[in-house]
């Protein structure tokens, strides 16, 4: 199946619509009613997504990838990281306690490249914030003065394209689009959700004509992004009080899973046209931002793991280490399973 997929996938290349619906995750951050800062997050693909835990130290000398006026950078802060070899960090949280997502959207637009200006690849660009910044407001500040360029490349044989979210243990949020080659920021805690395309002033806008958020509308049941996004900002709002923190773990957690996507056969013609398909949920996750448990659960296993990164060592001398989670032996507080490990590669400009 795998195969087959790649195949049409190779065939489909120049079909734009193809490219800015396939990937299709969700985020949730709850960050109301004085329960811990909990946030979700759905990874959703038509391929395995595989990816393993990876504690990556502080002090490490980094490079944007993008050859002439690459930015270069050492790491501020370690972190606790989902790493998708050949991709990068796609999802994680530093030792500040600040959590960061890569999504798909199709509608991003990086802009033509100007060796005149510093600029990074994107498979290094969630990383880079992860090691640099210590708060949402600090990422926010950065961003709106436009501090580098953003490359891609191909990923899976797809033009990768992607914005970003980030919450902190204070409940703050932003999100961050490229739109016109320039970064838009939205930065305001009760930007909770966030989903695909289209981009995240037209969610909003959507969300206005529903019941619960000022409009008439019923809520929507498909898989497309924007019914996704309305869902998941429904049912987070309509969350009761969590009298503990195992609460509201599982509080969001529910409402990732009413986002997620089961298992079916691709629909090419659907995703050809536009049309709500299903691209799986391959793995979710919660991050409880209060008390530094990171949940990892596969939708191939019937377990779910934690780490807790508050007693993870980052210091400069602890060197990587990494957590597979391709095996089935794995259940519960997984904080003392990691083993030192040589690095991995990330998605750079051909």
């Amino acid at each position: 199946m795998r195969m087959l997929i790649q195949k049409f996938m190779a065939v489909l290349l120049g079909i734009t619509m193809f490219a800015t619906s396939v990937l299709a995750c969700s985020r949730a951050l709850w960050n109301t009613d004085g329960h811990a800062v909990t946030v979700g997050r759905n990874m959703d693909w038509i391929n395995d997504m595989a990816v393993d835990f990876f504690v990556i130290p502080r002090g490490i000398e980094r490079d944007g990838l993008v050859g002439p006026n690459s930015v270069k950078w050492k790491s501020k802060y370690g972190q606790l990281a989902l790493v998708r070899e050949g991709a990068g960090v796609v999802d994680g949280v530093n030792e500040k306690g600040l959590a960061g997502h890569m999504l798909w959207l199709g509608a991003s637009d990086y802009g033509a490249r100007d060796l005149n200006r510093p600029a990074m690849s994107l498979g290094v660009w969630l990383q880079y914030c992860l090691d640099n910044f210590a708060s949402v407001a600090e990422v926010a500040a950065a961003f709106e003065k436009d501090p580098f360029q953003i490359v891609t490349t191909k990923f899976d044989g797809l033009k990768a394209s992607t914005h970003l979210a980030f919450e902190d243990s204070t409940g703050d949020s932003v999100i961050i689009e490229y739109q016109n080659g320039k970064p838009k920021v939205y930065h305001n805690r009760k930007h909770t959700v966030m989903t695909n395309d289209p981009v995240f002033s037209k969610q909003l806008e959507k969300l206005a004509n529903y019941k619960g958020f000022g409009g008439n509308d019923p809520l929507p049941g498909s898989s497309a992004a924007a019914d996704r996004f309305v869902r998941a900002a429904y049912y987070l709002q309509g969350l009761p009080k969590a009298s503990n923190n195992r609460e509201s773990v599982a509080y969001i957690f529910s409402v990732m899973r009413n986002v997620s996507q089961p298992f079916s056969e691709i629909d090419l013609k659907a995703i050809v046209s536009g049309q709500p398909h299903n691209s799986p949920t391959r793995w979710r996750t919660v991050i409880d931002l209060t008390n530094g448990n990171f949940y990892y659960e596969s939708t191939l296993s019937p377990n779910i793991i934690w780490v807790n990164f508050k007693e993870l060592d980052f210091s400069t001398t602890s060197g990587l280490r990494k957590m597979d989670l391709q095996g089935d032996n794995l259940i519960g507080d997984s904080t003392k399973g990691f083993k030192p490990a040589k690095g991995f590669s990330v998605l750079k400009p051909e």
